[in-house]
């Protein structure tokens, strides 16, 4: 699902002479207090409207603070671009937000409740002496142009979907649920009021449960089914709590509660994965469960595409750790012109083909720099294969990334 985003000039010349001289110089102080700034922002929205923790924001990505630290600097890296001409536009960032809000059912009356508690959040901890007037101003505008634009592509996905705005959620039964080796667990589910949309390869639907304690809560699972397929087939993995990250909410109900027959809430698909090309050779690079969009893919060339030269490299803890390890091979088999690399840190070292100890390295006989790369993991092993790549030389508009966490912001 494909959308057109402003062209780079139109949103900076929104941002008024003045106002970009306010911007350059206060983004430095809303720089260093903005951890301050976040706590307060959260503390403020979530005693103010108590709902939205329990029923559409990431409990999980609260106790770490990974979406506080995403929405104050992905405003903070928009502005960096509206007053720096000589920066790209953040288009990619923008997309990414913009079809996780539509996955979410975000609508345009959501975004007051952000701004208003965000801007008493800046004035309490900067105080009125610093946010005089003019300050509170000029990022009211930084604001609201990002907050439009995302509107704006977010009421055009709901078009292109064919849905009134926010209308994405639907019933839908487990018609199968398998259980993955690596303790992945790997739901197909079918909506009751039937008309199952056709996804483009790469895409995810946010799934909701409800917990024990009554929380509506809502994660988002990349899809892996082929074209064609009738249903919608996603993977979840259980995260066990680890050091002062918390164990998955949502994953881990899922794997001990959801069982066949069981009905559960599933949004249409979005994602922002542009289609592969038709001419240039595929590279696939993936850690853990970011193998699931790689899947979709695969499935995506073995039904259109049965001739494109594919390079598939996977990295995981263990063989026993990969998820999807028997299907992944499966469909590379059925490619006649695809191939498969794996490394595994915690392996010993052995002699077959195509099997590696450690951590990824890439070079030009894996990564040829014309080729097109799919890149999906954690944001650690995303960041790594995006300098990796730069370094052999792989344009970064032939580089395209999906993270499983709120940090959009690290890709830009």
């Amino acid at each position: 699902m494909t959308v057109t985003l402003p062209e780079a000039s139109a949103a900076r010349d929104e941002l008024e002479p003045h106002h970009a001289e306010v911007i350059r110089a206060t983004l430095p102080l809303i720089g260093t207090h903005i951890d301050e700034i976040t706590v307060e922002f959260y503390s403020r929205l979530f005693g103010n409207h108590p709902q939205l923790l329990r029923n559409l924001f990431n409990r999980g990505n609260q106790a770490q603070g990974a979406q506080q630290r995403a929405l104050a600097a992905s405003i903070a890296t928009f502005a960096s671009h509206l007053v720096d001409p000589a920066l790209p536009h953040p288009a990619e960032l923008l997309s990414r937000i913009g079809h996780k809000h539509a996955s979410l059912g975000i609508t345009a009356d959501q975004y007051p409740i952000v701004h208003d508690n965000l801007f008493a959040a800046i004035v309490a901890v900067l105080g009125s002496d610093t946010v005089t007037t003019d300050v509170a101003a000029a990022w009211d505008r930084v604001f609201w142009i990002m907050a439009d634009t995302l509107i704006a592509l977010e009421r055009d996905l709901y078009a292109a979907a064919g849905v009134a705005d926010g209308d994405v959620y639907r019933r839908a039964i487990v018609v199968s649920r398998v259980d993955d080796p690596s303790g992945a667990v790997l739901l197909t589910v079918r909506p009751t009021g039937g008309g199952t949309p056709e996804a483009p390869p790469g895409q995810y639907v946010s799934v909701g449960v409800t917990l024990p304690d009554g929380a509506r809560q809502l994660r988002q699972y990349s899809l892996v089914d082929g074209p064609g397929a009738g249903v919608l087939t996603f993977a979840v993995k259980p995260v066990d709590a680890a050091g002062d990250a918390p164990a998955g909410e949502v994953s881990n109900f899922i794997r001990d509660n959801v069982a066949l027959g069981d009905l559960v809430d599933v949004t249409l698909p979005f994602g922002d994965l542009p289609a592969p090309g038709s001419a240039l050779p595929t590279v696939l690079l993936s850690a853990g469960i970011g193998v699931t969009p790689m899947i979709s893919l695969l499935e995506h060339f073995a039904a259109e595409d049965p001739e494109r030269e594919i390079r598939v490299l996977h990295a995981d803890r263990s063989e026993r750790d990969h998820p999807l390890r028997e299907r992944q091979r499966e469909l590379v088999d059925r490619l006649p012109r695809a191939t498969l690399d794996v490394w595994y840190e915690d392996a010993p070292a052995g002699t077959v083909a195509g099997h590696h100890v450690g951590r990824m390295t890439l070079d030009a006989d894996l990564v040829p720099a014309w080729a097109e790369v799919y890149l999906c993991g954690n944001d650690g092993f995303v960041r790594a294969l995006r300098t990796q790549l730069s370094e052999l030389g792989v344009p970064a508009a032939q580089v395209h990334c999906e993270l499983f966490s709120p940090n959009d912001w690290l890709l830009n």
